[in-house]
């Protein structure tokens, strides 16, 4: 996981010292002895399956511009992760799904602007009109003996 840089306490804005706290050096307040634990960043993706093809989209940011991934993004503070997915197959695809299960949880940050847990659901889609949006400049169907070069592991790990 990368290391957030905290240089001053949230609490009283003293400036932190590394210190050995709970396994790990973390930013400690020699004055209100705040210590900052990083809090991990999850995503969340969908697999929508229509017999043997499978819907992936490609991505218009770096890192992998270009290639192609499963629906997916941030979970915001306070959403419900699955709420999440299918808002996400929406603004990427144009597509409303609804999740039906957790598929797998896929840990181990692949960029440092990356998650270091996706949550990834089984979906089906229930209405919409296939259209590309948000961070996506494409979406399609692909067979699973087809598919084009895939942006990250963890969508790999998915369709293997």
């Amino acid at each position: 996981m990368a290391n957030l840089v905290v240089k001053f306490c949230p609490r009283c804005g003293t400036p932190v010292e590394r210190r050995d706290k709970f396994g790990a050096v973390r930013p400690v307040c020699p004055n209100c002895h705040y210590i900052h634990f990083q809090d991990p960043k999850v995503a969340a993706a969908v697999l929508v399956e229509e017999g043997s093809r499978v819907l992936l989209v490609r991505r218009i940011n770096e890192p992998f511009r270009g290639l192609w991934t499963l629906p997916a993004g941030f979970i915001n503070g306070g959403e419900d992760p699955a709420e999440a997915a299918a808002r996400e197959c929406l603004e990427e695809t144009g597509l409303t799904v609804r999740v039906t299960r957790v598929h797998d949880v896929i840990s181990g940050r692949e960029h440092e602007r990356g998650a270091d847990f996706v949550i990834v659901y089984i979906a089906e889609v229930v209405s919409g009109e296939i259209s590309p949006a948000d961070d996506a400049d494409a979406v399609e169907w692909f067979e699973r003996s087809n598919l084009p070069q895939l942006a990250f592991k963890a969508t790999r790990k998915v369709l293997e």
